[in-house]
């Protein structure tokens, strides 16, 4: 749900005329115009204006959501190569961002980022939005390990002080953090 008092924010073109003495409204209930939804790489180009116009060329305003909240890898990479230098521009991470990765070095305050071995300026005014995650929290997957009743548990995904913490909860199940490149037999 969204708060009554974002939509102060928001142009307001993007809302419907009904909608703007709505108290809560629900993410759904925003209509936003020229939106323009693209899932594959090779199609987002064309999606803007076949032939003339890229993603990293638009002049204008333009909200660009692209997966990969660390950063590290896909698309994204590109978007900031070609927007982090613009003093007019924007970038809003959504949730977590781990220690050592694109996504941390620019909300820490990076005045240059290394991208494609291309230094970077940071000029684009940087916001987040914590509290958001996909993933399972930790009650959620001390949950799921109870029902999986597998007698080894890799964990490979997080920080490895929150790893080793989240180790030691684990019951009845041999607990392995992998270093990189480590091989094992199942």
């Amino acid at each position: 749900m969204l708060r009554r008092d974002f939509l102060k924010s928001v142009p307001p073109v993007v809302l419907m005329p009904q909608l703007r003495s709505a108290p809560r409204l629900k993410i759904t209930d925003i209509r936003i115009v020229n939106l323009k939804s693209v899932r594959e790489t090779g199609k987002m180009e064309a999606a803007w204006n076949p032939g003339t116009v890229t993603t990293h060329r638009i002049g204008g305003g333009a909200v660009i959501m692209a997966g990969s909240g660390m950063c590290a890898g896909g698309r994204i990479r590109h978007h900031l190569r070609h927007n982090l230098w613009r003093a007019d521009s924007s970038v809003v991470f959504v949730g977590f961002a781990a220690a050592g990765t694109l996504a941390r070095q620019i909300i820490d305050g990076a005045e240059e980022v290394t991208i494609f071995g291309e230094r970077i300026s940071v000029r684009a005014r940087i916001h987040t939005i914590n509290g958001f995650s996909a993933h399972a929290d930790q009650a959620e997957l001390l949950a799921w390990q109870r029902k999986a009743r597998a007698s080894r548990t890799f964990l490979v995904h997080g920080e490895e002080e929150a790893m080793r913490g989240f180790a030691g909860k684990l019951v009845d199940t041999q607990v392995e953090i992998p270093a990189l490149g480590e091989a094992f037999t199942l």
